[in-house]
């Protein structure tokens, strides 16, 4: 069979019988790979806590028919064992590795772009270099400016009017001026529209300094912007630890 290799972020594993897992990655080179961790369960495995999601690792693989087959697993960079003793930054991480998932759809298509997203992610998660619930919004507008679904924060996302503005609509794509604002948009502070530029620009002296209800705020645009565009519910968003 075809060998190769990579370097690949655990996304998510099941349980395959009684010792193997399946486990689902997102690659540097060949997009997302599903692939079999054969005895990875047995306590004896020398893989098994390389193959848990966070985790960064140089893996080999085989082609296989419907799955590929895992043959040799070397760590590249620990972030589950930092980020899991930590319940904010578990849950944080958990929400990242769900949204990639679904946002690149098809497997062994090449998305370098998403990957080095969520490696950057991670790994600054690992590092509490940031807040984790900022870091958890940022990645998320981030990723999905790479699908095409980047928000609008400034101009209007109907019809382009420069802004600032003071509606959010998440149908429309962001910010929307007076003339185009639809019934039920939001009308979040002037705080909160700065927050969530700075989050999407990836503007840290901003979005540290932000205050705690724009936070709040932001948290909440962003995880219904997110769930409305890839039209399936993020599970784990709920269960983010926001008050940390």
């Amino acid at each position: 069979m075809p060998l190769y290799r990579d370097d690949a972020i655990v996304l998510r594993t099941h349980k395959l019988g009684e010792a193997d897992r399946i486990v689902t990655m997102l690659t540097k080179n060949h997009g997302k790979v599903r692939a079999v961790a054969k005895g990875v369960r047995r306590t004896s495995s020398r893989i098994g806590a390389r193959m848990e999601p966070f985790m960064l690792a140089d893996v080999q693989l085989y082609e296989g028919r419907n799955l590929d087959i895992v043959s040799q697993v070397e760590m590249r960079e620990p972030y589950a064992r930092r980020i899991a003793a930590d319940y904010a930054l578990f849950t944080a991480a958990t929400a990242m590795v769900e949204t990639a998932d679904k946002l690149v759809d098809h497997e062994k298509e090449p998305a370098l772009q998403q990957y080095r997203l969520l490696h950057g992610a991670l790994g600054s998660l690992s590092r509490r270099e940031h807040e984790p619930g900022s870091l958890l919004d940022s990645f998320l507008l981030r990723s999905l400016a790479i699908a095409g679904y980047a928000p609008s924060f400034s101009e209007c996302a109907v019809c382009g009017k420069p802004g600032p503005h003071r509606a959010f609509a998440i149908a429309e794509g962001g910010a929307v001026c007076e003339d185009c604002r639809p019934s039920g948009a939001a009308a979040p502070a002037v705080g909160t529209f700065v927050l969530l530029s700075a989050l999407l620009e990836g503007n840290w002296a901003v979005a540290d300094a932000a205050e705690p209800r724009d936070r709040r705020d932001a948290a909440g645009l962003v995880a219904a912007y997110t769930q409305y565009h890839l039209e399936r519910k993020v599970r784990s968003l709920p269960l983010v630890d926001r008050e940390s």
